[in-house]
């Protein structure tokens, strides 16, 4: 469906019952249809600029929920990042959002602020690190760093470990690059097991969702093109990510952006159309995967749908039926299983009073069905709900992909 202009919202209120924030604060100008109301104003010079104005744009977790069940087709999600960079350009950005910007607008400069940061860890103590906090997170909760960036501990060429029956670039994102090194080895594993040969391209960068999101769109740009270029190879039968938000770019913003520049475009779109979500690609070949027939004892096991999981692979359910097939697996649903956890790339740091209610919520519902292993396949989901965890509650966040590879059979 080609995406329609804002005026072609009929402020029917549907994108009301689906928005996070909104169901929070119960403010019609924080709901999608007042914002596009509100960007409207502005762009027909009936609204000035004001830190009021950005703050109410930026108060938004970039979902894409109210687009998914937009019944006038309005691409709501596009309409916010548009708004964003106006916001950028007049109001300016604060410190530690520049500081992001500026630290994922190069890949070198996200290796050595990661460096930094793995070296800050070791040295802060346990008490300190309980007092400090990120948003509502305690820096004692936050993931360690890989202690070698997850690119450079692997091959650019992997071959599997039987007959090889194709061949997929693995787009790892920056979070398994540089904190959640477990996915991605994981997800290596269960390539070579199924029988794919795996490149993992050396110059792909950050996806460049945060800048877009922050309205850095020169900066993206570079990014997109770095990754484009990166990406490109007639070899690969898929391009596969573990994170949904960097399939997010990868599928549609890609070939949006590109699409008026004058070259990278059709490239993007051969991209977008080989681009598959983790689970979605394990879904493909379940009967390839061979499980530990000694693996016999029950895993309690709950799921946490991801926005972009839901929203932009629609492999939300997919990514239950699959837990249910696994025989080790005792699945329970949490009654708020796709419910947004209030992570929202900064938004938790953000605004962390908005994004406590929502996250301790989901926490509540995820004690209330007992399970030991909370399963999310985004990674800022991971580290908010995990982050927001007390110390001793003996609930573990980790992908899905960690739990499938433990149960394989050592070939």
């Amino acid at each position: 469906m080609i995406p329609k202009p804002l005026q072609n919202c009929g402020k029917c209120g549907l994108c009301l019952n689906v928005c996070p924030v909104y169901k929070i604060l119960k403010q019609e100008q924080t709901s999608p249809r007042g914002k596009l109301q509100l960007i409207k104003a502005y762009d027909h010079n009936t609204l000035a600029s004001s830190d009021l104005l950005k703050d109410i744009v930026s108060k938004c977790l970039m979902c894409g929920s109210c687009t998914a069940s937009c019944p006038s087709g309005i691409d709501h999600y596009s309409e916010f990042m548009e708004m964003r960079k106006k916001m950028a350009d007049v109001q300016g950005e604060t410190l530690a959002i520049k500081s992001l910007i500026y630290l994922l607008g190069r890949e070198y400069r996200l290796k050595f602020g990661s460096g930094l940061a793995r070296t800050g860890q070791k040295f802060v103590p346990d008490k300190v690190a309980k007092t400090i906090k990120l948003g509502n997170i305690p820096l004692k909760n936050f993931p360690k760093l890989n202690s070698t960036p997850f690119r450079n501990a692997n091959d650019e060429i992997i071959l599997p470990y039987k007959k090889q029956i194709g061949t997929v670039l693995y787009f790892t994102g920056c979070a398994t690059n540089y904190l959640y090194e477990d996915t991605g080895f994981a997800f290596i594993e269960i390539l070579k097991h199924i029988g794919y040969k795996i490149i993992i391209p050396k110059d792909q960068t950050c996806c460049s969702i945060p800048l877009l999101f922050h309205g850095a769109s020169d900066k993206a740009l570079k990014n997109i093109i770095t990754n484009i270029n990166a990406l490109t190879n007639n070899e690969a039968d898929a391009i596969v990510v573990d994170c949904s938000t960097c399939g997010e770019a990868l599928k549609n913003e890609y070939p949006r952006i590109m699409e008026n520049q004058e070259q990278g475009s059709v490239e993007a779109i051969k991209i977008a159309s080989k681009v598959i979500d983790s689970l979605s690609f394990i879904d493909q070949h379940f009967d390839l995967l061979e499980f530990d027939p000694n693996v016999t004892d029950k895993i309690s096991v709950t799921y946490h749908a991801p926005c972009h999981t839901r929203n932009s692979f629609g492999s939300n359910t997919l990514a239950e039926k699959l837990l249910s097939k696994l025989a080790f697996v005792n699945y329970k649903q949490a009654s708020d299983v796709n419910e947004c956890c209030g992570g929202g790339g900064t938004f938790f740091y953000e605004y962390p009073e908005v994004s406590k209610k929502m996250v301790d919520k989901k926490i509540k519902n995820a004690k209330a069905v007992q399970a030991s292993l909370w399963i999310t396949d985004c990674p800022v989901c991971r580290m908010n709900l995990s982050g927001n965890l007390d110390l001793d509650d003996k609930l573990k966040v980790i992908h899905p992909l960690t739990l499938i590879h433990s149960a394989l059979k050592q070939i």
